[in-house]
C-alpha cells in the first residue's frame, strides 16, 4: 500500500458520493446501487484503499447521507457532508478543511465500480512525475457521446489545452478522448483557486472540470493520462447501464478463474462475485452462483442451480443440483444435496453427507456422518460416523429460547425421530424409528418411544359391511 506520491509527500482521496442519481428513477442513492454483492461506492473505496489507509479517504455524502454512511462506515473511511449539493466543485469545497494539510489529493467518482487500483496508481505516479497542479484521467471509449472531451496542446503532448463539453464541440469536430471525471491535484493550488469556480451555468452548479481552465490561466500545469481500458472509467446513468457494468465485471471474474484452472461450463450463465476464490480443477456447472467471500478448494464439483454465499468449501467436495448454502463450511470429501439447504453456522465435516431436502442451521456434522434425506438439524452436534434417518427433526426452539441437541459418535437414529432439545444421545446408541425422544440416551442403549401398535383383524371387511347396510 502506497500512502505518498513521492518521498515526504502525503496523499488524500476524496470519493464523491453525494448525488441523487435521478436518472436511475429510484429512491436509493446512486452510489448504493449494487453490482455483484456490493454497492458501487464500496468498489471505489476498495480500489483507493490500495493506495492509502482508509483514514485518508474522505467520502463526500449528501443525498440520503446517513444511508451512505451506514453502508461504508465499516471500511474505516471518514466522511464530509455536502449539504444542499451544488456540483462536483462544491463537493471539493466542502472537503477543504479535510484535505488542507495534505500535499496531493485524488478525486474519484463514487459510481465507477470497475476502476482498478493499478489505474489509480498510474494517475498518481504520472501526476508526480509531471509535477502537475492537476492531472485528468482520460479514456477513449467506443462511444464517447455525452462525455466532455480532452483537447491536448498537441497529439503527443500530455498538456491539456481545454476540456470541451459534448454540446460545445464544433460542427464536424471529432475528438474521442473523454474526461473520466477523476483527477489528481496538488492541494495548495487547488485550494488557492477553488473559490474562483462559478455557478453561472444552466444548472447553477460548481463544476470541478472548470478548475482546469482556471489553473491554466494562472500558469499552472494541467495534464492528462489515458486509462488503458476505457470500460473501467465508465459509470452508469440507467439501470440497464448498471447491469451492463455488472455483466462486464462478472465476465472478467469468470475469465480470471478459468485462467487459473477452473472449469466453468456455460460461463455466461454463472454469477461469481469479485471476492470469490476457487481452486484449480474445480468444476462449475451452468447456472451456479458463488456470492460474497465464498472460497472453494481444489477438485470440487458444483452442479447446476446451486447458490453458495460466504461459505468455505474444501477439496474434492461434491455439491449436487439446486443446493442453497450460506455462511457455512464444508470439509474435504463431503457430499451435499441435491436440494439441500445449509443455513448460517453449519459445519459439515470431512466425508459427511447432507442429502436431498435436508436443512441444517448451526449444525456440526463430524467425519462421515450422514443425514441423507428429509431432515432438519438445527442447533445440533452430530458425531463421527453417525447416521440420521429420514424425517428426523431436532426440536430446538420452545418459542422463547434455542437449545442444543448433541448426538455422539456411531449413533443410529431411526427414521421419523423427533429429538426434543436440550438432549444428549451418547456414543453408539440406537433410536428406534418414529420415536419422540425427550430424555438423554446413554451410550450403547436402545431408545424407543412410540404408541403401541393396535391391529384389528377383519376390520376392513366389517367396515365395508357396515357401509353397505341400508339405513333403517
Amino acid at each position: 500500500m502506497s500512502q505518498s506520491m513521492s518521498a515526504g509527500s502525503s496523499l488524500a482521496v476524496i470519493v464523491m458520493a453525494a448525488g441523487k442519481g435521478t436518472r436511475l428513477k429510484t429512491k436509493r442513492p446512486k452510489v448504493l446501487h449494487q453490482i455483484g454483492d456490493k454497492p458501487l461506492v464500496e468498489y471505489v473505496i476498495a480500489a483507493a484503499s490500495r493506495l492509502v489507509k482508509p483514514e485518508n479517504i474522505f467520502v463526500v455524502i449528501g443525498h440520503e447521507a446517513e444511508s451512505v454512511r451506514a453502508a461504508v462506515a465499516h471500511l474505516g473511511v471518514r466522511f464530509v457532508e455536502q449539504l444542499n449539493p451544488q456540483g462536483t466543485g462544491h463537493a471539493v469545497q466542502c472537503a477543504h478543511e479535510a484535505i488542507k494539510d495534505y500535499d496531493d489529493v485524488l478525486v474519484l467518482s463514487g459510481d465507477v465500480p470497475l476502476i482498478r487500483p493499478k489505474t489509480l496508481e498510474e494517475i498518481v505516479g504520472f501526476h508526480s512525475t509531471q509535477h502537475a497542479a492537476m492531472t485528468v484521467l482520460t479514456a477513449v471509449p467506443p462511444n464517447p457521446f455525452g462525455y466532455g472531451r480532452i483537447v491536448r496542446e498537441s497529439p503527443e503532448s500530455p498538456v491539456i489545452a481545454s476540456i470541451v463539453e459534448q454540446k460545445a464541440l464544433a460542427h464536424g469536430q471529432e475528438i474521442d478522448e473523454i474526461n473520466s471525471g477523476m483527477y489528481a491535484f496538488r492541494v495548495a493550488p487547488l485550494l488557492k483557486y477553488l473559490d474562483e469556480l462559478s455557478a453561472e451555468n444552466a444548472h447553477g452548479e460548481y463544476y470541478l472540470t472548470d478548475i482546469a481552465g482556471i489553473l491554466r490561466a494562472a500558469g499552472q500545469r494541467v495534464v492528462a493520462v489515458k486509462a488503458t481500458d476505457a470500460e473501467e472509467v465508465l459509470g452508469a446513468n440507467t439501470i440497464a447501464e448498471m447491469m451492463a457494468l455488472d455483466a462486464k465485471q462478472n465476465a472478467a471474474k469468470v475469465a480470471q478463474l478459468m485462467d487459473q484452472g477452473v472449469t466453468i461450463y456455460r460461463p455466461e450463465t454463472c454469477v461469481i462475485d469479485p471476492d470469490v476464490e476457487v481452486g484449480r480443477d474445480t468444476v462449475l456447472e451452468p447456472f451456479v452462483q458463488l456470492r460474497g467471500r465464498t472460497k472453494i478448494g481444489q477438485g470440487t464439483r458444483v452442479r447446476s442451480f446451486t447458490v453458495i454465499e460466504n461459505c468455505r468449501v474444501g477439496d474434492h467436495v461434491l455439491i449436487l443440483q439446486s443446493c442453497v448454502m450460506e455462511d457455512s463450511s464444508v470439509e474435504n470429501g463431503a457430499r451435499i444435496g441435491p436440494f439441500a439447504r445449509m443455513r448460517p453456522g453449519s459445519e459439515i465435516g470431512p466425508e459427511a453427507h447432507v442429502g436431498n431436502f435436508v436443512e441444517t442451521k448451526k449444525a456440526k456434522l463430524g467425519r462421515g456422518a450422514k443425514a441423507n434425506h428429509l431432515t432438519y438439524l438445527g442447533d445440533a452436534e452430530v458425531g463421527e460416523g453417525t447416521n440420521i434417518g429420514a424425517g428426523t427433526i431436532t426440536c430446538n426452539y420452545d418459542g422463547t429460547h434455542k437449545y442444543l441437541t448433541r448426538i455422539g459418535k456411531g449413533v443410529f437414529v431411526g427414521s421419523d425421530t423427533t429429538l426434543v432439545a436440550p438432549i444428549s444421545v451418547e456414543d453408539g446408541a440406537y433410536i428406534g424409528a418414529a420415536s419422540c425422544i425427550t430424555k438423554g440416551v446413554p451410550a450403547g442403549a436402545l431408545a424407543v418411544s412410540r404408541a403401541p401398535q393396535t391391529t384389528k383383524e377383519g376390520w376392513v371387511e366389517a367396515r365395508k359391511a357396515r357401509r353397505q347396510k341400508p339405513a333403517e
